[in-house]
């Protein structure tokens, strides 16, 4: 059958009442479900018409608000993909709102006949209005600036100057104490973790567990109503708000599953309706599962592209967000031969006169055969450098031979990346995986409190403990794990390209050793702002002012031949110098890039001793710490205690 594009999907406000829209090349029969203004009682079934892979009807007197679902019938047959069932009720996937959140019960993935309806199960969705595109403006983030990585929920749950009531919403988002921290740190765009509507994973419930994350999502449209009540409207004026203190917003999508997982998982929305079309499938008609979440969305399929398009359409003319983070993105350029950096999706989101406007951020990687594309994905993508964090961690951890790898991170990653310009986004962290703290107090993870035995997330995390493992009095201890974390946020502060950062890090949050916590919707995840590091805190404060300040830091271009990488003798590191296993201490000079010809010196000591480094002198200019740190400058250079980076800037004297 032949696609046909004329008829709008979704659920369409018009004069004589709402029209409604669903594609499906399998179906037999589709009707509409209407339900009364509480959702629990359906009160019309109507069946709709089909024109090619189109369903559509209108529904008279029906208005914005009215509370609905679809159902669909034909071969039910899971072995070749068909989930048909008409006591199914399923969500539009073009569903603008829904009218409560979802909880996972088994009755959902009943097999045809035996589960019952489903609709008192499920919330229903809800007919919106539209309203007019807001004016499209340049997105708020500067090239090479910070992005903040944060969970809404966990975010502000704890924030004692949030007001109660807003606490966990993205409305708490646009709180003065909220925008005060966020500028104090210069963040140039938050990354806001999923704000779709999402579904708890099947085994959570009987753990008494819930997801926290939000990385399973059943439709792609729709706002998950625990973290944003408000809906659209809500959202579009905490980013009205953000704006206006000179801060972008990044929504992370999952565009790669649905909380529908595998063959044993509830069926929802797009499995009912089409699951050929919208899913991967094998030869022998089972699910591929390259997202490790039992299902991969088919987005080489023409219906997908479209959907996930109009989706981030929704969200920059509805809502003016300033771009988007693709959860693993390698998905999105999958086709029959693998991955392709030309793929149609791909294309068309980076040629769309709107959602090409957009920052674009790549996670590029997924689980399946081939499926690490870190520097692949070309222009316009930046790209999640898990490179730089493990290199960057792993100097710190004290492995040898890491000093030509971190300098070349340092540097923009240019072996990685192509062009003229770096599209590096170099982290320490992020929500998968050890916090910043965590990372210099754990060899290894502990994620008892997941209920699987310690058995989820990864083993090799690059990390170390100090000589104790987890909590510690020691002050000696201590002292070790606070100058490590100084000296991981100075080297990822004066690395080229984007940086991103996430919340909490920049005062030493604490998941005890969890470097999984997506089931943990509790304090373990949540910020704890009454006990933060304030003397951390001031240090990444100092290093984003200086970021912000010195053009050579934020720019994405390569760094120039006036630049030198010097031993701390202050003689130049030629190749065979820096392939020394016991290089630890090395400086990059280089022009600020400031009118007044001035000179930036990153001094790097990754050894647990004091070391004098050499800087060069010139008439006229002094050396000063850039950034408070633990150093002694004299006459001819500093001297830098151990574990640390020492960032100097030249005055004029005088």
């Amino acid at each position: 059958m032949t696609e046909t594009s004329s008829i709008k999907l979704g659920a369409t406000p018009e004069k004589k009442g709402v029209r409604f829209a669903v594609r499906s090349e399998t179906a037999e029969r589709v009707w509409f479900s209407v339900f009364n203004k509480k959702g629990d009682d359906e009160i019309a079934r109507v069946e709709l018409t089909r024109d090619g892979t189109v369903f559509s009807g209108l529904v008279p007197k029906l208005k914005a608000g009215a509370r609905y679902g679809f159902r669909a019938d034909g071969p039910y047959d899971p072995a070749r993909g068909l989930w048909f069932d008409p006591d199914k009720l399923l969500i539009d996937p073009y569903a603008a709102a829904i009218d409560g959140p979802y909880h996972y019960d088994a009755r959902l993935g009943a097999k045809r006949g035996e589960g019952g309806d489903t609709a008192p199960l499920l919330p229903k969705c809800v007919v919106v209005e539209e309203t007019g595109p807001l004016r499209l403006e340049a997105p708020r983030f500067a090239p090479g600036g910070l992005i903040y990585e944060l969970s809404v929920r966990a975010f502000t749950m704890l924030h004692p100057k949030v007001p109660k009531k807003k606490r966990g919403t993205v409305a708490a988002l646009a709180e003065p104490a909220v925008i005060e921290h966020l500028k104090t740190l210069g963040v140039a765009a938050v990354e806001l973790m999923p704000i779709t509507a999402t579904m708890d994973e099947r085994h959570l419930p009987s753990l008494g567990l819930s997801n926290a994350w939000g990385y399973n999502p059943v439709t792609f449209m729709a706002l998950d109503p625990r973290l944003v009540p408000g809906g659209m409207a809500e959202l579009r004026q905490t980013v009205a708000k953000l704006h206006e203190a000179g801060i972008g917003v990044i929504l992370d999508l999952v565009f790669n599953h649905t909380a529908e997982s595998d063959a044993e998982g509830p069926t929802l929305s797009l499995r009912g309706l089409d699951a050929p079309a919208y899913f991967r499938h094998a030869e022998n008609g089972a699910l591929i599962n390259d997202t490790g979440t039992g299902n991969t969305v088919r987005t080489d399929h023409p219906a997908v592209q479209a959907m996930v398009l109009e989706s981030l359409r929704r969200f920059v003319e509805l809502a003016g967000v300033d771009g988007f983070r693709f959860d693993l993105g390698t998905v999105l350029g999958r086709g029959e031969n693998g991955f392709a950096r030309d793929a149609p999706l791909l294309d068309a989101i980076r040629n769309h006169p709107v959602i090409g406007s957009r920052l674009l951020v790549m996670e590029p990687w997924d689980i399946g055969p081939g499926g690490y594309q870190l520097g692949r994905f070309g222009a316009p993508f930046l790209e999640w450098n898990d490179r730089a964090r493990d290199d960057i961690r792993r100097f710190w951890r004290g492995d040898g031979g890491m000093a030509g790898q971190l300098a070349t991170r340092i540097a923009g990653s240019f072996d990685l990346f192509d062009g003229e310009a770096t599209r590096s986004v170099n982290f320490l962290a992020a929500h998968d995986g050890f916090t910043l703290a965590d990372t210099v107090a754990y060899q290894a993870k502990h994620n008892e409190a997941n209920g699987e035995e310690n058995r989820d997330g990864h083993d090799d995390n690059h990390s170390w403990n100090n000589g104790a493992e987890g909590p510690s009095d020691d002050p000696h201890v201590l002292d070790a794990r606070r100058r490590d974390i100084r000296a991981l946020l100075s080297t990822l502060f004066v690395s080229r390209g984007a940086i991103m950062l996430t919340a909490g890090d920049e005062w030493g949050r604490t998941q005890h050793g969890n470097n999984n916590a997506y089931a943990q919707d509790n304090e373990r995840f949540r910020l704890d702002w009454k006990n933060r590091d304030k003397g951390l805190e001031a240090h990444v404060a100092a290093l984003a002012s200086l970021r912000r300040q010195v053009p050579a830091l934020h720019d994405l271009g390569h760094l120039s031949e006036a630049t030198a990488w010097l031993g701390a003798d202050g003689v130049s590191l030629s190749p065979q110098r820096w392939e020394e296993p016991e290089r630890r201490r090395f400086t990059l000079l280089l022009k600020t890039g400031s009118s007044d010809g001035s000179r930036l010196a990153i001094v790097i000591n990754g050894d647990r001793r004091a070391q004098h480094f050499a800087l060069p002198q010139r008439d006229g200019w002094r050396w000063e710490l850039a950034v408070p740190e633990e150093a002694r400058i004299g006459l001819d250079g500093v001297v830098a205690d151990g574990r640390t980076v020492v960032i100097l800037i030249e005055r004029a004297a005088g």
